[in-house]
């Protein structure tokens, strides 16, 4: 009888052996399935963050023959990845345009480079994730707990859970012109700061952005006329501003005084994007740089704008 008993402990252990080893080896391909799923959403997301970012990031440009700024893309890997830490996103970003950061978690093995495009090249970046293996979970303790208590279950189902798919990340919000007619200010839709600006100003760069998107490949020196489609917008604007209730002045000659017009608008456009000096440049008329003949050659033009650039309130 003894014997009997001790063959039906030894089958109920071997059985119940038998039986979460199979599970834990289901539960292991869910664990690691659930992992690349959720890896491949996590630089998915992650891809298209560091896309919209760098309209913002000093990267060069191929194009122009201009360095990338290691500082700048410095400060942004360490920025990005430690947000990235405080939140446990399972993906880091390792390098942009062979810019790495200085200290980068050895963890992240896994490293996959992928070309991204922006609105005006091709970049080159370098995202690292942990290995699958490291997402697997085995408890040596509760296998044996589950030997002990076999006896009392000849079958017991275990439930498997797949890891669930991490959130996309949210970093904060980008600086953005906002120009509102309705109270004739510049603002940049992330602290509140706002600069009210006169009349021609406010209809003269209202203008100057439309027609730079529509644009882009016009040089605009400054000792030469404003085109006349510059003058037709900065004319509507104002109309606008009459319809707004704001004012029922003549219209400015918005060809007279050009250089004091320019930089009542860049004197605002510091004001607003203090503290944003890189996001204030796709926004900024760019000085002249030089004197006398050299000067000739520069363009105030926004080259570097599109109106999805800017949010305009009250047009």
């Amino acid at each position: 009888m003894n014997d009997e008993k001790y063959k039906f402990n030894a089958r109920v252990a071997i059985s119940a052996l038998i039986i979460f080893a199979t599970l834990q080896s289901i539960s292991a391909v869910f664990q690691l399935m659930g992992a690349h799923g959720s890896r491949h959403h996590a630089l998915d997301n992650l891809e298209r963050r560091v896309v919209l970012d760098s309209a913002f990031l000093d990267i060069g440009n191929a194009t122009l023959l201009t360095p990338v700024n290691s500082y700048a893309v410095k400060k942004y890997l360490k920025e990005i990845n430690g947000y990235l830490a405080k939140t446990n996103y399972p993906a880091r970003v390792k390098s942009i345009q062979a810019v790495s950061q200085d200290s980068f978690s050895q963890a992240f093995s896994v490293e996959e480079e992928v070309l991204l495009t922006n609105a005006e090249q091709e970049i080159s970046v370098t995202f690292a994730s942990m290995p699958l293996y490291s997402q697997l979970s085995f408890s040596v303790w509760s296998f044996f707990l589950a030997l002990l208590v076999a006896p009392l279950y000849a079958v017991k189902q275990s439930k498997v859970k797949v890891p669930v798919e991490s959130e996309a990340i949210t970093l904060p919000p980008q600086p953005k012109l906002v120009i509102n007619l309705r109270d004739k200010t510049l603002g940049n839709g992330v602290n509140g700061t706002t600069v009210v600006l006169q009349n021609k100003p406010l209809c003269f760069y209202t203008a100057l952005i439309k027609y730079c998107a529509m644009n882009p490949e016009q040089a605009l020196p400054p000792h030469k006329d404003v085109p006349g489609d510059l003058i037709i917008l900065a004319n509507k604007t104002f109309g606008r501003l009459i319809e707004l209730g704001h004012t029922k002045r003549k219209r400015p000659d918005f060809n007279a005084n050009l250089d004091k017009t320019l930089s009542e608008i860049r004197a605002a456009l510091d004001e607003v994007f203090n503290g944003y000096s890189v996001e204030k440049e796709r926004y900024y008329p760019p000085r002249a740089q030089g004197e006398g003949s050299r000067s000739k050659q520069h363009s105030y033009a926004l080259t570097q704008l599109s109106l999805e650039d800017v949010e305009i309130i009250g047009n």
